[in-house]
């Protein structure tokens, strides 16, 4: 069989990114070769670029434009990252034919549908690596197609309705609906709804499209399979091979968090108790309102926990050498009884024998890897596909609470809420049993999916062996 040789196209963003790269080391240790096309901006900020065998970063120039300001901001970056990465793209695919190393197969992230229209015009085989759950996909999908009336009809009439979507075994509320399709309540998420909406037009554009989707087969079965026109192949966690079978500890080191601080936090949780600690983070792109802040830093101030939370500097916090006025008003208090840092590696956090509970927004990267370190969740979504995350967390899985649903008239969910969720995961009650028993089941089942002979393990040779034909 001649040698496979992938080209990966990755959005320039942390979430996308991290699995992207782990999908690659998962087809190098296959036999392929992976090509990963990355901006400049992304590339000089990554902390540790150890080499590794089979796999080509290639930077190029995403042109420069500010992506934090959403709106206006957002789309003028995606129109030239869109324009000038395509052009990379293809300019890669001709030179690799030309020098007898022909790519076989071409691997995009979502945001990116200008990747599988560069695919098609050289008839080169394709497939969408979808990085949130199958249930969102589902839910997008029927969106687009015929349902987008009977969900906003439902989501303006009451915000405990019952959604129901074929194939699902259970039923949404407005609550639990991905925030950038209830276009009736803002028109800020209008950008994210487009680009969606181009993703799914982009699948339509195929008899049966191939979706690698991050997520394994006992986590979601019916979601895999709840669209007929769509070839989901699960092929998660996408979690660094060191997390899941602790045999290669070299994996950690690179496609995990991009920016390296100082891993003192590790000297700390060692000194601390077997699930004592909680941790804090919410994500690369997201940042909380002060007042939100405040509230979460009284909750872990009165429920007694010690805790690690992640606070990532504002890009405006620091001028001149002076600091924001944004200075949390708990902020000596809080380094008494916890300790915040502006950057962890997260696995190496989530797999150490001192967590007992994680509050976190939700992403869909951050929940794959707390299940598989077996430690629940305080769920507690921003946007996007979080809020369906949440649902699963709570109602599905069974993995952990949601603090959202009890958001006062100001958006914002106050200490005394957060307390009591925490304490609900953090306690030795009938409830905090359970939730951390079932963390510990999904944990098993996720790396057993992706061990050698494992469903996700199969699922991926499978695909590449398709590849080849």
């Amino acid at each position: 069989m001649a040698l496979q040789h992938f080209l990966i196209v990755t959005f320039p963003a942390q979430g996308h990114i991290n699995p992207a790269l782990q999908l690659a080391k998962k087809l190098i240790a296959m036999g392929a070769q992976v090509t990963l096309p990355i901006t400049l901006y992304v590339y000089n900020r990554i902390a540790n670029k150890t080499t590794i065998p089979g796999l080509s970063l290639l930077p190029f120039s995403d042109g420069g434009y500010n992506t934090a300001g959403g709106g206006a901001n957002y789309k003028l970056y995606v129109s030239e990252l869109r324009r000038r990465g395509s052009e990379f793209v293809s300019n890669l695919i001709l030179s690799s034919a030309k020098e007898g190393q022909p790519f076989t197969c071409l691997v995009y992230t979502l945001l990116l549908p200008c990747a599988a229209d560069v695919a098609r015009s050289f008839n080169l085989p394709f497939a969408l690596l979808w990085i949130e759950p199958a249930a969102v996909l589902d839910i997008l999908y029927y969106y687009f197609h015929d349902y987008r009336d009977y969900i906003n009809q439902k989501t303006q009439k009451s915000s405990s309705c019952s959604i129901s979507l074929p194939g699902l075994p259970f039923s949404l509320s407005s609550c639990d609906i991905p925030s950038f399709l209830l276009v009736w309540k803002t028109s800020v998420f209008s950008f994210v709804l487009e680009s969606f909406q181009e993703q799914i037009q982009q699948l339509d554009l195929e008899t049966n499209p191939t979706v690698l989707v991050n997520t394994f087969e006992a986590l979601e079965p019916e979601a895999l399979r709840a669209v007929d026109k769509l070839n989901m192949i699960p092929i998660g966690p996408l979690i660094p091979s060191a997390f899941l079978d602790g045999k290669d500890h070299t994996d950690s080191c690179f496609g995990g968090d991009l920016f390296q601080v100082s891993n003192d936090y590790v000297e700390w949780l060692d000194s601390r108790p077997e699930k004592s600690v909680v941790y804090v983070a919410f994500g690369s792109y997201f940042e909380l309102s002060k007042r939100q802040t405040e509230e979460i830093a009284r909750a872990l101030l009165d429920c007694g926990c010690q805790f690690l939370w992640v606070i990532r500097e504002k890009k405006d916090s620091q001028v001149d050498g002076t600091k924001s006025e944004e200075e949390m008003s708990f902020r000596e208090e809080l380094g008494k009884k916890g300790k915040m840092v502006t950057w962890c590696s997260q696995m190496e956090v989530l797999s150490h024998p001192s967590l007992g509970c994680f509050l976190s927004h939700s992403g869909w990267n951050s929940t794959m890897e707390s299940l598989v370190s077996g430690v629940p969740i305080v769920a507690f979504p921003q946007w996007t596909d979080q809020k369906t995350n949440a649902k699963l967390i709570e109602d599905v899985w069974k993995i952990g609470v949601r603090v959202d649903d009890h958001v006062n008239e100001d958006g914002v969910v106050e200490a005394e809420k957060i307390k009591r969720c925490l304490e609900v995961v953090m306690g030795c009650g009938k409830k905090g049993e359970e939730l951390r028993k079932n963390a510990k089941k999904w944990k098993a089942l996720a790396r057993d999916a992706s061990k050698k002979g494992g469903s996700s393990e199969k699922n991926l040779r499978v695909f590449l062996d398709a590849v080849a034909q």
